[in-house]
């Protein structure tokens, strides 16, 4: 899938959420490298500092830090009234925060799935609509919104919420097709971060070849953007597991994920 804007450059004043480690950081260092200025996007202030400090001193970018808990409405709000301003524009917004999560879908413990669905499902929509808006408005700019191969499966509520932000991404971009915004979906499989660890999920389970690094995954995510894409899966490894996942029978996408599922519980 490509757009009708075949070349919109990666330029201006990038946002990031996320944008301390893992995904959002290899993202942060391939956007200074093509000379964007950055806002890095995150909760934990003492990180956001020191990721900017490694920013300014390995590549000279020009960065701003906006602490904020997605999790929360206020930070929600604040990054969206961050992504409106027009005196100080967003040119490229990558919609990216989120976290690991492995919790069960039957259980009186929901706190793990609220706020999981606030992060990673209600901010990402409400932060693209505002970044969309300020974008159709100026008649530019690029959104690129981090979904994953596991919504292709079910996974449990990270997958269900990885398939909603993939639907909402691809929906943006047809609502904003014409206008200059050029919309992003990025579909990348099991990236090496320390997502997993953080969350404590096992990974044990899942072969070597199926990893990625996430400077691999972000380097092709960019390189389609600039292209012209607008539906991104790196690396042909994803490519194949994506099509099996989209074409298999259910009750074999099923045993697969089961297995999968299993080997996370021990």
């Amino acid at each position: 899938m490509t757009s009708s804007n075949p070349k919109h450059p990666l330029s201006g004043r990038a946002l990031i959420t996320g944008g301390t480690s893992g995904i959002g950081l290899a993202f942060a260092r391939g956007l200074a490298v093509r000379g964007c200025g950055l806002v890095l996007v995150g909760r934990n202030e003492e990180r956001l500092a020191r990721t900017a400090r490694e920013l300014k001193l390995n590549y000279g970018a020009d960065v701003e830090t906006l602490g904020a808990d997605l999790a929360r409405k206020e930070g929600v709000e604040a990054v969206a009234a961050r992504l409106a301003s027009a005196d100080s524009p967003i040119s490229v917004f990558v919609n990216n925060a989120g976290h690991g999560l492995h919790h069960k879908l039957a259980t009186t413990d929901i706190g793990p799935l609220t706020n999981a669905i606030d992060v990673m499902g209600t901010a990402p929509v409400v932060l693209g609509a505002a970044a969309g808006a300020a974008m159709k408005e100026r008649g530019e700019g690029t959104i690129v919104t981090t979904a994953s191969v596991s919504g292709l499966v079910p996974m449990g509520l990270y997958s269900a919420l990885k398939s909603l932000v993939r639907t909402w991404s691809l929906s943006l971009g047809f609502e904003l097709q014409g206008t200059g915004v050029h919309v992003v979906t990025f579909m990348p499989g099991w990236v090496h971060t320390e997502l997993h660890e953080r969350s404590g999920i096992t990974t044990s389970n899942i072969p070597g070849f199926l990893w990625i690094s996430a400077e691999r995954a972000v380097r092709e995510c960019l390189e389609g953007a600039e292209a012209g894409k607008t539906y991104i899966v790196p690396s042909k490894r994803f490519k194949v597991m994506a099509a099996l996942a989209q074409h298999v029978p259910v009750s074999v996408v099923g045993a697969v994920t089961a297995r999968i599922n299993k080997g996370r519980d021990t």
